[in-house]
């Protein structure tokens, strides 16, 4: 399954960084983040709980970029 997400990042580096943090997180198969579009995709794994992973989406996201929010 995949789900769009729009965003608030401060950076590009910013993007990069929660977007490799965010492809760690167990459930996620793959994750893009487009800084310009301020947006999130986010392909999750097979049989995954998608609200579980988010939470753990967004804890991985906050612990490189405290400003990050999901809008």
């Amino acid at each position: 399954m995949k789900k769009t997400f729009k965003i608030e990042v401060d950076c590009a580096n910013c993007a990069n960084l929660v977007e490799e943090a965010v492809k760690k997180v167990n459930g996620v198969k793959d994750a893009v983040i487009t800084f310009m579009t301020q947006k999130m995709k986010i392909e999750f794994e097979d049989g995954a709980d998608t609200d579980a992973v988010m939470a753990e989406v967004i804890d991985a996201a906050h612990k490189v970029e405290p400003d990050f929010c999901i809008l």
